[in-house]
C-alpha cells in the first residue's frame, strides 16, 4: 500500500490541480512499481507561505 505525501505552499492551487497530482502521482506508481491503484494513497498538505522557507528566508518574504 503506497503512502505518498506532498507538500505544496498554499498559493491559489486548485481542485482540479490537485486532482492532476493526485492521478499523476497514482499513475506513476502504477507504471514505474505496478502498484495497484486501489491501495495507493495520495495526501496533499497545504503549508503556508509564512511557514515555508528555503535560503534563510520565508518564502513569502521572496514573493515581494
Amino acid at each position: 500500500m503506497p503512502y505518498v505525501n506532498i507538500r505544496i505552499t498554499d498559493e491559489d492551487v486548485t481542485k482540479e490541480e490537485k486532482l492532476q497530482l493526485i492521478q499523476g502521482v497514482t499513475q506513476l506508481l502504477v507504471d514505474v512499481l505496478d502498484k495497484d491503484p486501489k491501495t495507493t494513497h495520495i495526501i496533499i498538505d497545504e503549508v503556508s507561505v509564512e511557514n515555508w522557507g528555503y535560503n534563510g528566508e520565508q518564502t513569502l518574504k521572496k514573493k515581494k
